[in-house]
């Protein structure tokens, strides 16, 4: 019974996600097609990089809850940059990166100086961008021809290089913002799970006051995995904006509510039972797998939600519970 249980905690995660590609490929021949893989992989991938911010935040126990509103400002940032500014993509990625490096100083100022629990800092921060992203264009998304608030016609356009970032494919295969993704994983896992800095900053989550004792610089730590947070966000807006050509005010509505359950869903991978940056790439291939399923089987848009929340609970509990039995 012992050892069922350990192989539940361990593999039920990624035994529940081949069933999810076995049921829905013999529900849609067309499923396990390598354009519709790729399709997955694709959308999967800006979700996955928010995901990352959000496990860098958890590993020192705190959270992101900003970090769909800050993709969304990078966006609209970078497309204004290139848009209206007529700024090249250079200067388009250096506005949105910088974007995420300042909320991110904001939120590690306001949880770290100003003792402001996380989840209300970063929920004001959340409001705020979304606020803030429509004043300088009314309201409206940004495109080339668009009409300025002073009257005049914004001339700037998305160059091919920009574009290059969300729509070319590698060998004509494997998209690029996968690529990206997966550099992000792998740069995330090794900075958290094979270096000093990462242990530390597990070992502040884990007990912040016996890593104090030991000497840990817990402020610094908490603004380093705030800046990654930011900073992982507005790559995912920059891919975004370089997806769809555009700075569409509604595009980022999702994002919060994936890229948590994708770090979240990350908890059960192989028993980990903590945040972990492979664990989270898993969990967002997971939501895109089942949201990418149910569309295909013409499932209504409106139980979306609820199906993916649903499996999101059940994931946790069922690692959680397993967890403290075995305990």
């Amino acid at each position: 019974m012992k050892d069922m249980r350990e192989f539940a905690i361990k593999y039920g995660l990624l035994i529940l996600l081949a069933l999810m590609l076995i049921l829905f490929s013999v529900a849609e021949p067309a499923f396990l097609s390598t354009i519709n893989m790729m399709i997955i992989l694709q959308s999967v991938s800006i979700v996955a990089i928010l995901a990352l911010g959000v496990t860098a935040t958890l590993a020192v126990d705190g959270f992101d809850l900003s970090i769909g509103s800050t993709a969304a400002f990078s966006m609209m940032t970078a497309s204004y940059v290139m848009v209206v500014f007529d700024g090249g993509t250079g200067m388009a990625i250096f506005a949105a990166i910088t974007v995420g490096v300042l909320v991110g100083l904001v939120n590690g100022f306001m949880t770290v100086q100003m003792k402001v629990p996380d989840l209300l800092t970063t929920l004001g921060m959340m409001f705020l961008l979304l606020g803030l992203q429509l004043i300088p264009t009314q309201g409206r998304s940004i495109s080339t021809g668009m009409s300025l608030a002073n009257g005049e016609t914004a001339t700037g356009t998305f160059s091919e290089s920009f574009l290059f970032l969300g729509r070319a494919r590698i060998f004509d295969i494997i998209p690029v913002p996968v690529v990206i993704m997966l550099i992000l994983a792998v740069i995330t896992y090794f900075f958290l799970e094979r270096t000093r800095h990462g242990r530390v900053m597990y070992a502040i989550g884990s007990n912040e006051q016996a890593a104090k004792l030991a000497g840990a610089r817990i402020k610094f730590y908490r603004y380093v995995a705030y800046v990654m947070s930011g900073v992982y966000a507005s790559i995912g807006g920059i891919l975004l904006a370089a997806r769809i050509g555009r700075g569409d005010v509604s595009s980022g509505n999702s994002l919060l509510m994936d890229g948590v359950a994708g770090a979240l869903i990350g908890f059960a991978v192989l028993g980990a039972a903590r945040p972990n940056a492979q664990g989270s790439a898993i969990g967002a291939l997971f939501v895109g797998v089942l949201l990418n399923g149910l569309t295909m089987m013409n499932t209504p848009y409106y139980t979306q939600d609820f199906i993916k929340g649903l499996v999101l609970v059940a994931a946790l509990m069922f690692t959680f519970g397993l967890s403290n039995k075995r305990a």
